[in-house]
């Protein structure tokens, strides 16, 4: 017996170390760091800015609740600025300037294409652009499964794993879920984390709306199987012997 609890308490280290054979995987490094790409149902929040400030409020959307984008003392709370939603079509419409395709577009390609255009108009103007609907879902066997905002532009896998607290020591490391909707169509891989080839998957950097999925390993799918009552069961079935045995006595 002393044998067996030994042999079946032993995990291999393979199947919990992350990042194993990281020196020849950064050898062979694809570098899948992309910047985020806009696409429709985006929101976006623009920002125009001059030396001459008077010149550059046209090209802003006014503050949330306030009709003076200079002015954010003119309203009570904490003034915002607004968004603009990228339609079906991949386009916004700008002060201005009018209707913009910008699907495909990264931050700073949109960046550069409106300073030109604003150039017309205002001098040495600063255009500063983001993504605010960068989400990521985290479910299944984590410490704290949810779904979280990201400021960056680049998040990888394990940064989101680690915004939810790391995966639970029940959860397997070898077949993590990715799902992505791309064009219109939804993709996903299982990515390995204990291999460390995993730097060089597409999936490695997170894009806006993925879900990951921590799949539960062996124990935890038998443990769930189990009838939580059994306890129960098995205290009065023993009662119910020792009362039989006494009664045969």
């Amino acid at each position: 017996m002393i044998v067996v609890v030994s042999v079946t308490s032993c995990v291999p280290r393979q199947e919990i170390v992350y990042f194993q054979g990281l020196e020849r995987a950064e050898q062979l490094s694809t570098n899948n760091r992309k910047s985020l790409t806009i696409k429709p149902k985006d929101q976006l929040t623009i920002s125009v800015s001059a030396p001459e400030q008077e010149a550059a409020i046209p090209f802003n959307l006014p503050l949330a609740g306030s009709g003076n984008v200079l002015d954010p003392t003119s309203v009570s709370g904490q003034p915002r600025l607004q968004t603009y939603l990228v339609d079906d079509n991949g386009a916004i419409i700008f002060p201005v300037l009018g209707t913009l395709d910008v699907e495909g577009m990264t931050r700073g390609e949109l960046s550069g294409l409106l300073k030109e255009k604003i150039s017309k108009y205002v001098q040495d103007p600063i255009v500063t652009v983001r993504i605010v609907n960068f989400q990521i879902s985290v479910l299944g066997e984590v410490t704290r499964p949810g779904t979280f905002d990201i400021n960056d532009e680049y998040l990888s896998l394990p940064q989101a794993l680690g915004m939810a607290g790391d995966m639970s020591i029940y959860g397997r490391r070898d077949n993590v879920l990715v799902m992505r909707e791309e064009n219109g169509k939804n993709k996903h891989a299982y990515l390995n984390l204990t291999d460390a080839d995993i730097i060089n998957s597409p999936f490695y950097y997170l894009k806006q709306n993925d879900v990951v999925y921590v799949e539960p390993n062996d124990a935890q799918r038998q443990a769930s199987s189990y009838n939580r009552n059994s306890g129960i069961y098995i205290s009065i079935a023993s009662l119910l012997v020792s009362v039989i045995v006494l009664i045969a006595r």
